[in-house]
C-alpha cells in the first residue's frame, strides 16, 4: 500500500493520504528531538504491550507518554508557531523533564 504524503507549503503540516497531521517544531535540537523520539518510540511500544496482555491502567500510562512527548515535539498542544522561541524551549525542556523522571 502506498501512501501520499505531502508536506504544506508553510512547513506546518504532512498531509497523509488527505489528512493533516502537525509536524514537529523544525527548531528543536537535533539531541533533544532524539531524545523525545526515543521516548515517543517506547510510549508507543509501551501501549501495544500493555493493550495485547489487556491492562487498561499500563494502556493509560503508555498513552500519557506518548502525549507528553508529541507535546514536547510541538506536534499537540499550542502550535509552535504560535510560540516565541523562549516557549517552545520551555515547552521542551518541561516535557523531558517530566519524561526522564518517569
Amino acid at each position: 500500500m502506498t501512501r501520499e504524503v505531502t508536506r504544506t507549503e508553510d512547513g506546518r503540516y504532512l498531509v497523509v493520504d488527505g489528512r493533516r497531521w502537525r509536524t514537529a517544531d523544525p527548531d528543536l535540537p537535533d539531541d533533544v528531538r532524539a531524545r523525545l523520539l526515543h521516548h515517543l518510540g517506547v510510549g508507543r511500544s509501551g501501549v501495544r504491550s500493555a493493550r495485547r496482555a489487556g491492562d487498561e491502567a499500563a494502556v493509560a500510562a503508555a498513552r500519557a507518554t506518548v502525549q507528553l512527548a508529541k507535546t514536547g515535539l510541538g506536534e499537540r498542544g499550542t502550535a509552535w508557531w504560535e510560540q516565541d522561541a523562549d516557549a517552545r524551549r520551555a515547552r521542551w525542556e518541561q516535557a523531558l523533564r517530566e519524561l526522564d523522571a518517569d
